[in-house]
């Protein structure tokens, strides 16, 4: 794969069986992600274990839409990458180049987290039991320097195993040893009204929006239900939408023309 830059960049991405240094890498401050404090307590005592050189897991964020499974991940650069940790974000048609990238990273003082976002796969697809061998399996033991944490929207990884009841029984065994892989499972369930309020709150404060707060709440709510949800998302986009709109002057109403 060439020389890597491994020391002046924090995030990468596996394309076609070479590594391209991404330059602006998107950092969530953790302290921000908020209603995962048990799932974010989880991720960085592993992670930690990892970078100081001790058994870590690999890791499974699994559940709801907008709920900062992918943010979370982010986030450890931030809390992490001054000690060596680096991201690598690998695509599912990439799986088959883990090999190559198994021995550029190697030997190198960085600790490496291979990063799937909203992984999934269909029945039969030669992804899937690819990933399976170089999780735990393959000849080839894999590098101590990595580790796996994926997000998926999906339990299982595999969508229709949660449609079909008639699914093979062999394939639901294959579908199982790849999750069982994951020593981490981690879940993250839709928000309610006030945990949605809770982040509008904290987003609006970090970026000194001057709203009263019953009405930020009223703009809030006719957001969340023109959109049809109290997502972690769904708040970041109110408050990029309100942003937008209190430093261009205009209209506060979201439904006026």
């Amino acid at each position: 794969m060439g020389m890597i830059d491994f020391k002046n960049y924090l995030a990468f991405r596996l394309k076609e069986g070479k590594l391209y240094p991404v330059k602006h890498p998107h950092i969530p401050p953790i302290d921000l992600l908020l209603n995962v404090e048990r799932q974010k307590e989880v991720l960085l005592r592993n992670t930690l274990q990892f970078v100081k050189g001790y058994p870590a897991n690999d890791v499974l964020l699994w559940g709801d839409r907008g709920t900062g499974k992918s943010s979370l991940v982010k986030s450890l650069l931030g809390v992490f990458g001054e000690n060596g940790l680096r991201i690598i974000q690998v695509y599912k048609m990439d799986i088959i180049h883990l090999s190559d990238l198994y021995e550029t990273v190697r030997d190198q003082p960085y600790w490496f987290i291979l990063f799937f976002d909203d992984l999934s796969f269909e029945p039969g697809e030669e992804s899937f039991k690819t990933l399976k061998s170089f999780m735990e399996g393959d000849i080839e033991e894999r590098p101590r320097n990595i580790l796996v944490y994926a997000t998926s929207n999906r339990r299982n990884l595999v969508p229709q195993l949660e449609r079909d009841e008639k699914f093979p029984e062999e394939s639901q065994l294959e579908v199982i040893s790849l999750v069982e892989r994951f020593g981490i499972k981690l879940g993250f369930f839709a928000f309610g009204k006030e945990e949605y309020l809770k982040i509008v709150k904290t987003y609006a404060k970090e970026r000194k929006l001057d709203v009263e707060e019953p009405f930020l709440e009223k703009l809030a709510l006719e957001w969340a239900t023109y959109r049809g949800s109290f997502s972690g998302r769904t708040a970041f986009q109110f408050i990029k939408d309100l942003e937008g709109r209190l430093r261009c002057g205009t209209s506060l109403s979201f439904y006026s023309s």
